[in-house]
């Protein structure tokens, strides 16, 4: 069977005093004293230990439909109505309900709505035990109301309210009384009076703007304000009367005075000398570009030449400048050269320039003589080179073969008679057809920084006959023939001046030439060369490829020699012609990309590929196997393995032992 559940029992004694038989009165004073109630409560539900309440107290109660809750309230000491109710609002506080006073009635809603309906409103005196619910205003006079919020805010319930009115400075809360009155006493304790004022610590010795600059890196906490909060300590230089400000509490200022009295010493050695060793840049050219600026400062009345006599030189050996000029001119100097004095970015940049060609050429044609010695007969014929040669060079060579310098190319077919008497004749058939094709890739590669030129030569230096001289064809004393020859650079050249713009963007000025010996000169006096250059302004990408420019060339030229009339009739004029024809196609493009090298590791990268690639080839290449060597036991010469970051380098001496451990 089903088990009841026990009711809840209360212990009120002379709680029939106050009772009515047809319902509750409200207890006089003398009632209320005399009560003791020792409320029992186990897993009740809230509404009968509502119930009881109002019994007690006699209070009206109105309770919100969504007030459900199962709840447990033990007292082993009796307690008076009032303290049975302050008990019965902690009770409500836990399970997230709130009892809010409208006039004679108390509301029981739950603890999310508190905010929207009227409490306790500006009380007298805020209860710091009680958990009713009240608003209060708190008016803040040394700080900034706004700030505490975001300081207090923290500290209180979600439903709470906590507000901020700043034309007036104040803070509004809502919350229950207890924690009311602990936000009260913290925000007394909080807003306190400070002794905050601006101090002026003129600099004898060193500069203003250093020392405050100094001051940050050491804390920046202590100069600069936190975010949403009034900073400890400010301190700002002047720099026309080179003095420092101070404002803050006076603790704070006591602490930055003896820091830049300290700060504010003149120099143990070299008095206004310093001597600046640079990393990077190069001293002379940066003292040249110091004085200019010294010189256009004293000409247009500057601050910064002023002072006192400023002399600066530059020592190459140790890469350092000598300066010595008053402090303020010194500092504005050293600002300068901080900034000049840094590591340039690198570029390597590599072109790749692309040529693949075909020569396509043939030529066909009949010679032929008829040579009539009797009689005065007419000699006939037809004469015409094929290829450099002719039936006359080839029957000439028969009778003295010296004079044939070079054998004909080709195919060559003849028939003939050649004798002392009778008719002679000689005809020939002559066949040529050539091909060539030329697949050109070179990619020149070169390293240089950030707006610096720099140059490539992969060349031959190819001489030109430019003029020569025979003999002295007057009548004066005879000179040796001699001749004037001029060496002309043939290969690829590559220039270039890298711009890194912000970014990863790099203009590059280019200067490209790829030059060759044609293979034919034919006609011309001395050597013949292709030339192909560009010169251009482009911008790229970091890593990026673009084509700077390149040429497709597509050329058909046939020729045909014959006799006129003769060499028309179909099948009999081909005795009377020969024919030529060439095709040449050339596709030439040229390619740049440049990829920024902005530190060591980059330049190590990119150096241990190249490195790695080269020694590749070399053992692609394998060992040298002749079964007779002519130098036995010497092996191929080859790059050896880059060693490992952190090794020692090669040569170095081996580390000292360490040193033995004392014996106990």
């Amino acid at each position: 069977m089903p088990i009841r559940p026990r009711r809840p029992t209360v212990l009120l004694a002379a709680l029939a005093l106050g009772l009515a038989a047809g319902g509750a009165a409200p207890p006089s004073q003398a009632q209320s004293q005399a009560q003791r109630i020792t409320p029992n409560f186990k897993d009740a539900d809230i509404t009968q230990v509502i119930e009881a309440v109002a019994a007690a107290t006699g209070k009206n109660i109105i309770v919100d439909p969504r007030v459900r809750a199962q709840v447990t309230m033990l007292s082993s000491t009796p307690m008076t109505p009032d303290a049975f109710y302050e008990a019965f609002q902690a009770l409500l506080q836990v399970h997230g309900f709130v009892a809010v006073p409208s006039g004679k009635t108390v509301k029981i809603i739950p603890d999310a709505n508190s905010r929207t309906l009227p409490g306790n409103d500006l009380p007298d005196r805020v209860s710091a035990t009680s958990d009713e619910l009240v608003t209060q205003v708190v008016s803040v006079r040394n700080v900034s109301a706004v700030q505490l919020v975001a300081i207090l805010r923290p500290l209180m319930p979600q439903n709470a309210h906590l507000a901020a009115y700043p034309s007036s400075n104040m803070l509004v809360l809502s919350d229950r009384a207890n924690n009311v009155s602990r936000m009260v006493r913290i925000i007394r304790r909080i807003d306190q009076e400070s002794d905050a004022d601006i101090e002026v610590v003129p600099m004898q010795n060193a500069s203003a703007a250093e020392v405050v600059r100094t001051m940050s890196a050491l804390n920046p906490a202590q100069v600069q304000g936190a975010e949403g909060g009034v900073a400890p300590l400010r301190a700002v230089a002047d720099e026309r009367s080179n003095s420092i400000l101070l404002a803050g509490d006076k603790t704070q200022r006591l602490r930055a005075r003896t820091l830049i009295a300290y700060l504010d010493t003149p120099l143990a050695n070299g008095g206004d000398t310093r001597v600046r060793y640079l990393r990077y840049a190069d001293a002379e050219k940066i003292a040249a570009k110091l004085k200019e600026q010294l010189s256009a400062g004293a000409a247009g009345g500057a601050a910064g030449a002023s002072g006192g006599p400023t002399t600066i030189w530059a020592e190459p050996e140790t890469n350092a400048l000598v300066i010595t000029a008053p402090a303020k001119t010194m500092n504005s100097l050293m600002a300068i050269v901080d900034k000049l004095d840094i590591r340039r970015a690198q570029v390597i940049v590599e072109a790749i320039i692309v040529e693949v060609s075909a020569d396509k050429a043939a030529e066909l044609g009949v010679n032929w003589v008829l040579d009539g010695t009797q009689n005065g007969n007419v000699v006939g014929g037809f004469i015409e080179p094929v290829g450099g040669v002719s039936i006359v060079d080839l029957a000439r060579a028969v009778d003295d073969p010296t004079t044939l310098t070079a054998a004909p190319r080709g195919t060559t077919i003849g028939i003939g008679r050649l004798k002392d008497t009778g008719i002679n004749f000689a005809a020939v058939v002559r066949a040529l057809r050539g091909d060539s094709s030329t697949n050109i890739i070179a990619t020149p590669s070169i390293v240089t920084m950030d707006n610096q030129e720099a140059e490539i030569k992969v060349a031959q230096e190819v001489p030109f006959v430019t003029g020569q001289y025979t003999n002295n064809s007057g009548g004066g004393t005879p000179l040796a023939p001699f001749q004037t020859i001029q060496r002309q650079e043939v290969g690829t050249i590559l220039k270039v001046t890298p711009q890194i713009n912000e970014g990863d963007s790099v203009m590059l000025k280019i200067e490209q030439e790829s030059s060759s010996i044609a293979a034919s000169s034919s006609g011309a006096v001395d050597l013949v060369t292709n030339k192909r250059t560009i010169s251009t302004n482009v911008l790229i990408e970091d890593g990026g490829t673009v084509v700077l420019g390149g040429l497709i060339q597509d050329s058909q030229t046939g020729g045909e020699q014959r006799v006129p009339f003769l060499g028309r009739i179909p099948v009999i004029g081909e005795a009377f012609r020969t024919r030529s024809a060439k095709k040449t196609k050339t596709n030439l493009m040229v390619f740049i990309q440049p990829r920024i090298l902005r530190d060591g590791l980059d330049a190590t990268i990119e150096t241990n590929q190249k490195y790695n690639y080269i020694r590749d080839q070399q053992r692609r290449l394998g060992p040298q196997r002749e079964v007779l060597p002519l130098l036995p036991g010497e092996q191929r010469a080859e790059l050896p393995p880059l060693p490992e970051a952190g090794a020692a380098p090669r040569n170095a001496p081996p580390p000292a032992p360490a040193p033995a451990e004392p014996k106990p």
